[in-house]
């Protein structure tokens, strides 16, 4: 599964990161799993109403456009690390 992961990095650091940093945002990959690959959206595009479109439209389409190695592209569902540990800073008052 390493080639697999490497892939799909390759080609969200080439190809994808760059269209949703204009706009503040990323993608990185979460795992890949049954051949799918379950992507995760940081900055801006973490609360991007259009993000299912976003992941259909820029996201799925190039992976699977320069690679075999997974057979779907999904959204990563569930809360990101890094919200808990921005909820654990406020809740502790540090921020």
């Amino acid at each position: 599964m390493g080639e697999k992961r490497k892939q799909v990095e390759e080609i969200l650091e080439r190809y994808v990161t760059p269209r949703l940093a204009r706009h503040g945002g990323s993608a990185s990959l979460e795992e890949i799993r049954n051949d799918t690959a379950y992507i995760r959206f940081t900055g801006h595009c973490s609360a991007c109403p259009s993000a299912k479109y976003t992941l259909e439209s820029i996201v799925k389409e190039e992976i699977l456009k320069y690679t075999d190695a997974v057979r779907d592209v999904k959204l990563a569902e569930g809360v990101s690390d890094e919200l808990y540990d921005f909820a654990k800073k406020m809740l502790r008052h540090e921020i």
